[in-house]
């Protein structure tokens, strides 16, 4: 079977954007966890600053889907006003 310069070359992309594609989920799912597991008022916000900015960042660049993306926001949003100020 022959292998094409151009699949080779492909798999090799694959490869690398498969990498980064894990990379950016792991630091997305981290900053969420963060921002839902927080108590202080002080603290969740600014993890909920961060999160926001890594989850449009994320569907901007179509690594997540825009609905996707808002349904996470809303469940950051709703858990930092649970806590009391």
């Amino acid at each position: 079977m022959d292998r094409h310069p151009q699949q080779l070359k492909r798999e090799r992309q694959d490869k690398k954007r498969r990498a980064s594609n894990i990379a950016q989920m792991s630091k997305l799912k981290t900053a969420i966890k963060k921002a839902t597991s927080a108590t202080d008022h002080e603290k969740a916000e600014v993890d909920y600053r961060a999160a926001v900015k890594k989850i449009d960042k994320a569907a901007s660049k179509g690594l997540i889907k825009k609905n996707t993306a808002a349904r996470r926001k809303s469940l950051i949003t709703r858990h930092l006003n649970s806590l009391t100020k």
